[in-house]
C-alpha cells in the first residue's frame, strides 16, 4: 500500500503541534526545567512564586574545612523558571562568631549571624543556609522555633547582626 500524500501546509501544523506539546521535565523554551537537574542531597530551604515565577533555593554539598575548626563550604543552589545559579558560600558554626560570606558575583556579603535571636524577613534565608549548614538534622526548619536548640548548643542569642559588603573582583 502507498502512504497518502499530505498537503505541506497540514505536515507545518503538525510539526508546530509537536512541538508546543509539554514534555515532562522540559522547559517551555525546550531546555530542561532546572527543577528537573537539581543536584543528589539538595535540601530546598524556600520556594515561592514570584513575577517571573517559580523559584526555589536550597543547599548541598556540605564540607568541612580541614585546617580550619567550625568552617564549612556549602553550595547554595538558586532555581528560577529557567535559570539555576549555584554558588559556594562559606559558613563559620562557632558559638562565638557564627558567619555567612556569600558573593553576588560583582560583591562579597559577610553576615554576622545570631542563632537563637530574632528572625526577621531581612535574616531568614542566612539563617536557614546556617541551620542547614552547620546543623544538617535542622535543614529546612524555620528559625526562629530553634531558639531553646540554639541556647542549648551555646549559642547566646545575644550577638549582634550585621552585615559588611566588600566589593568582588573586577570583571
Amino acid at each position: 500500500m502507498l502512504p497518502t500524500p499530505c498537503r505541506p501546509g497540514a505536515v507545518a501544523v503538525l510539526a508546530v503541534l509537536a512541538l508546543l506539546s509539554p514534555t515532562p521535565g522540559r522547559a517551555e523554551d525546550g531546555g530542561q526545567k532546572p527543577s528537573a537537574n537539581r543536584p543528589a542531597g539538595l535540601v530546598i530551604l524556600q520556594e515561592r512564586l514570584s513575577h517571573q515565577g517559580p523559584t526555589a533555593i536550597g543547599v548541598y554539598g556540605v564540607e568541612v574545612d580541614p585546617t580550619t575548626p567550625g568552617l564549612r563550604r556549602v553550595k547554595v543552589w538558586e532555581e528560577q523558571l529557567n535559570n539555576v545559579t549555584v554558588r559556594v558560600d562559606t559558613i563559620r558554626c562557632t558559638p562565638t562568631a557564627p558567619m555567612r560570606v556569600s558573593s553576588d558575583g560583582s560583591r562579597f556579603f559577610l553576615r554576622e549571624l545570631n542563632p537563637g535571636g530574632p528572625i526577621t524577613a531581612g535574616n531568614r534565608l542566612d539563617h536557614q543556609i546556617w541551620w542547614a549548614t552547620c546543623f544538617p538534622e535542622q535543614a529546612g526548619k524555620d528559625p526562629a522555633g530553634l531558639e531553646a536548640l540554639a541556647r542549648q548548643l551555646g549559642y547566646s542569642g545575644q550577638l549582634r547582626e550585621s552585615e559588611q559588603i566588600l566589593p568582588g573582583r573586577p570583571r
